[in-house]
């Protein structure tokens, strides 16, 4: 039986990539996208997806769709705007779920749905593109290296734009509003955005460059999967300077050009259109590593995995369709809502990566 999927956002540079994975790796399936209107002139191979405009903002034609497919996939960000009565209605009308969503806000919002959610048996999935997503299953890979895992340090770099689009400034820029909450040595503190500046070593072609704190999805969820004192997210950008920019204006600029979403709408636009000229020197990939320390028989080890994608919107779209695949295949059938690493066991994500063609580099250190 051909599966029905619904990709919201489907236009958009993640929710394509999504699209095209499903298409190459789940044949049995029939793929919808949505936008507010039809536009494919830069992206035209989307003309081979069926297309229904969709505003996500008139309730009742979004219900109504949502009760046509067997699995709505969520890409129409910024999450820091969204609700969750998109997984709502996918519950009501006991439809699969799986999104890209990024902010712990949106992840706090979606869970309390858990209950209805496994009552309903419908399985919903968040967070399941690259960080979050490949991220997240990268430090459950290290944990599970351990008779007790203690620190989970994750370090993200992303080329120039990524390949995504504007909407991932937007992110970014929303990122820097205030102050966010951090698990650190058993306990939440509150930390500066784009602050703690931290050199780390990348893989090739990347090196050493600087990271710095943000608030993604993951720093709340691995908290809360697994029992560890301590969880650091940290994303940096190349080529540097980016980050110093970005440095400069979560410290200096007037607040309201980051606290209005005028403001954030200017700075994202501006971003990428630098992005688009750099984008040439720089290239759009995206490198993550992943440090969980712990114990093992007595020992401190660190455990260290690497991941490397040409692509940030390609590697997103890898997560998610993956993750989808899964889920139609019956391999991921748990009622319920749930991050990423609390239901996708490492074997299983491991198959995936390699089925595309991605290599996960791991080595255990001795202390």
């Amino acid at each position: 039986m051909t599966n029905k999927i619904l990709i919201l956002g489907g236009q958009g540079r993640i929710g394509a990539s999504v699209a095209r994975d499903l298409a190459a790796h789940h044949s049995d399936c029939k793929i919808t996208i949505t936008g507010r209107s039809r536009n494919l002139k830069q992206l035209p191979d989307l003309n081979f997806f069926e297309f229904l405009a969709l505003d996500l903002d008139d309730i009742n034609t979004l219900q109504k769709a949502i009760a046509d497919f067997d699995l709505v996939i969520h890409c129409a960000g910024p999450f820091d705007y969204r609700d969750g009565r998109v997984l709502e209605f996918c519950i009501t009308n006991k439809v699969n779920y799986i999104d890209v969503s990024d902010r712990p806000g949106f992840y706090q919002k979606a869970v309390k749905y858990r209950d209805k959610a496994k009552t309903a048996g419908v399985t919903a999935i968040l967070s399941t593109g690259v960080f979050p997503g490949i991220s997240n299953c990268m430090a459950r890979l290290g944990v599970e290296k351990m008779d007790k895992a203690s620190k989970i340090h994750l370090s993200y770099l992303v080329a120039g734009s990524g390949g995504a689009g504007v909407t991932v400034m937007r992110t970014t820029f929303l990122g820097l509003r205030s102050p966010f909450e951090v698990w650190m040595d058993g306990k939440w503190q509150k930390v500066l955005p784009y602050s703690a500046r931290e050199v780390v070593k990348f893989p090739s072609p990347y090196g050493k460059l600087g990271v710095y704190w943000f608030e993604v999805a993951e720093t709340y969820t691995l908290a809360k999967t697994f029992d560890v004192d301590t969880v650091v997210t940290k994303f940096g950008s190349v080529p540097d300077f980016y980050n110093y920019l970005t440095w400069f204006t979560a410290k200096f600029l007037p607040a309201r050009l980051i606290q209005t979403n005028e403001g954030i709408e200017s700075l994202s636009k501006i971003s990428y259109q630098m992005t688009q000229f750099t984008d040439r020197f720089s290239g759009l990939g995206i490198a993550i590593k992943a440090e969980v320390t712990g114990t093992k028989a007595g020992k401190e080890i660190k455990h260290c995995s690497n991941f490397v994608h040409e692509n940030t919107a390609i590697a997103a779209g890898c997560g998610t369709g993956s993750v989808a695949q899964l889920l139609l295949d019956g391999k991921l059938n748990k009622p319920g809502v749930w991050a990423i690493e609390q239901i996708l066991p490492s074997d299983l994500f491991e198959a995936a990566m390699k089925s595309r063609g991605i290599e996960i580099k791991s080595e255990v250190i001795k202390r």
